[in-house]
């Protein structure tokens, strides 16, 4: 098991820039900044941050494996949840959508890029947050409301995935 710790400025700085997207990197670096500071169980693959005219939404993709320590359900709804505030506590966002991600085996030969390719990767957990239903987050990740579970993932944290 990798056990996680803080990491070097310069170190987040590189992570957030690096896993930064979007229309508004500068957005997307400073809520990496922020979030990779101490990183998550959950990892944080991207941050991609978009701005049309007034209006500016994050997007947070975490992995849905190689958790950095077991996480189960409640655990992972945490951890969900410290992330989405986070993202909202840096910058001026109107919405934070969250959803982890599980790889997908292409056999040999599969064109996984280009206009023919099979997915590389599936959603498995996945939730938009408007800042204005921000205060109902931790109620709307317990009843499960507007809130996407592959049920496979559900099962597998609802057994604590084992790191």
């Amino acid at each position: 098991m990798l056990i996680a710790g803080p990491l070097g400025a310069s170190d987040v700085a590189q992570r957030a820039t690096a896993r930064a997207r979007g229309s508004d990197r500068p957005t997307a670096i400073a809520i990496g900044r922020a979030l990779l500071a101490e990183p998550p169980p959950a990892q944080l693959t991207q941050i991609r941050c978009e701005k049309a005219g007034p209006h500016r939404i994050c997007g947070l993709v975490v992995s849905g494996v190689k958790f950095k320590r077991p996480l189960d359900r409640q655990a992972f709804l945490a951890e969900v949840r410290a992330l989405i505030e986070g993202a909202f506590n840096h910058a001026e966002l109107e919405e934070v959508d969250l959803w982890a991600t599980v790889p997908l085996s292409a056999r040999k030969g599969v064109v996984v890029s280009g206009d023919a390719a099979k997915p590389t990767a599936a959603t498995v957990f996945a939730v938009t947050v408007p800042r204005t239903a921000l205060a109902q987050l931790g109620r709307q990740l317990e009843s499960g409301r507007d809130v996407y579970w592959d049920p496979a993932f559900a099962d597998s944290l609802s057994k604590g995935i084992p790191q």
